[in-house]
């Protein structure tokens, strides 16, 4: 999954397939560029751990609840967590 959203992170109209979440085995469709193996593992590095990503998720959930209690307006991304 990484992999995947690395790329799409680089380059979000790639196409692209590849299996058993090998790094080096990336097929690159449709005439995409291809992106370097290298790029693809730095841009992994950079994205949130599944844990940052669920205790980000926690945290505007938490805060949307503390201003409705509070009486204060949200933001879209804190209303869009609470609906979503």
């Amino acid at each position: 999954m990484k992999i995947a959203e690395a790329i799409i992170s680089i380059n979000p109209d790639a196409k692209f397939t590849f299996e058993n979440d090998d790094i080096n085995n990336i097929q690159w469709l449709e005439d995409t560029t291809p992106i370097s193996v290298a790029d693809i593992e730095a841009k992994i590095a950079e994205l949130p751990t599944e844990e940052e990503d669920r205790q980000a998720k926690e945290d505007l959930k938490a805060s949307a609840k503390a201003k409705l209690i509070a009486g204060e307006a949200l933001t879209a991304e804190e209303a869009d967590r609470i609906v979503l």
